[in-house]
């Protein structure tokens, strides 16, 4: 019989997301992880890492450095008594600098491949698997799959999601994912356990839940039967990492947190994804624009304050720089305005 498995996302979901992370001592787990991956290989699941990591193909990181920030993932982990059953990536982006990389593929969320290749290789049950992550990207990637989803915390949506892109399900963090998946299986166990209604005899009771009313879908278009991309090459290193070597030992007791210590966490992984999003967004005519004329507002400032303080004190000139620096910088504003709504 096939396994099943927990596939993640790495980023925002298993450990905190800097921006496109380069090195091992930013390897940061996310509190309340090491604790659910047991509860999940306690459940009977496999867990795999599915990640973009585009940083590849941006010159950002080497593969190389990006084995050595899993290799410090797995220790961290492990130290806590925790281990990941096999971790893949996917280095390529369309974009890329590096011309080994700058292509498409079939590897890269929402695309499915990674989850794919992964059931292939390791024997899993598509059907009995779900998908974690804190992105639409990988709630897509899970559904085109045919994996059950959950959405960890709630992202930032500059549109309401796509149909591909609803998750089953909504987690604040890790513990609620293992929660729901407990509970679904809970109430799996309870359905196949029930007695069949006698023939002619409508069943009473309650109505369902939505857990109980769902049931593992087919692949969505997109997947395997659904024209994927082609002509995309798998990354370079095509089997996942497997290896284990640092023993497991068993968690210490970790210090309580507040809710306000909570909250402050949620706030600054908000700002960070969204300081991931400013910092590699799409080239604008209008964000130039905008920068180019906040450029000249300090310049009308400091010209100003030159006519102010100058021997031959000229106020009509003062008002019209100082009017010009406003006009600039109403201008400005209002670039910035017009450029969130396109």
């Amino acid at each position: 019989m096939a396994n099943a498995a927990i596939y993640l996302d790495r980023d925002g979901t298993l450990i905190h997301d800097p921006g496109y992370l380069n090195h091992p001592d930013q390897v940061q787990v996310i509190e309340g992880v090491a604790e659910a991956l047991q509860e999940f290989h306690r459940l009977g699941y496999k867990t795999v890492v599915a990640s973009n990591q585009s940083g590849v193909a941006r010159g950002l990181v080497t593969v190389e450095m990006l084995e050595r920030i899993h290799d410090r993932l797995r220790e961290l982990l492990a130290a806590k008594g925790a281990s990941l059953d096999a971790i893949y990536y996917c280095p390529y982006h369309p974009d890329g600098v590096v011309p080994e990389y700058r292509q498409d593929s079939d590897w890269q969320k929402p695309k499915p491949g990674m989850l794919l290749a992964a059931a292939q290789e390791m024997d899993l049950d598509l059907t009995r698997s779900w998908m974690i992550g804190d992105n639409d990207r990988d709630v897509e990637a899970g559904r085109r799959a045919g994996c059950k989803t959950i959405l960890i915390g709630a992202p930032h949506r500059e549109a309401a999601p796509s149909e591909q892109s609803k998750p089953d399900y909504v987690a604040v963090n890790m513990r609620e994912a293992v929660n729901i998946i407990k509970r679904y299986q809970r109430s799996s166990q309870e359905r196949r356990m029930a007695p069949a209604p006698e023939p002619g005899h409508e069943q009473s009771g309650p109505p369902r839940s939505v857990e109980n009313m769902l049931t593992p879908r087919e692949p969505l278009p997109g997947g395997p039967e659904g024209g994927a991309a082609t002509g995309s090459a798998p990354p370079p290193s095509r089997r996942p990492e497997v290896r284990d070597t640092i023993p497991a030992t068993a968690p210490g007791p970790a210090p309580a947190r507040t809710e306000t210590d909570q909250l402050l966490a949620s706030i600054l992984e908000q700002l960070r994804r969204m300081h991931k999003r400013e910092a590699f967004g799409e080239f604008s005519l209008i964000r130039l624009l905008a920068g180019v004329v906040q450029v000249f507002v300090p310049f009308c400032l400091l010209l100003a304050l030159w006519f102010l303080m100058g021997s031959r004190r000229q106020d009509s000139n003062v008002l019209l720089a100082l009017g010009f620096a406003a006009v600039l910088q109403l201008m400005a504003l209002a670039f910035y305005l017009m450029r969130g709504k396109c």
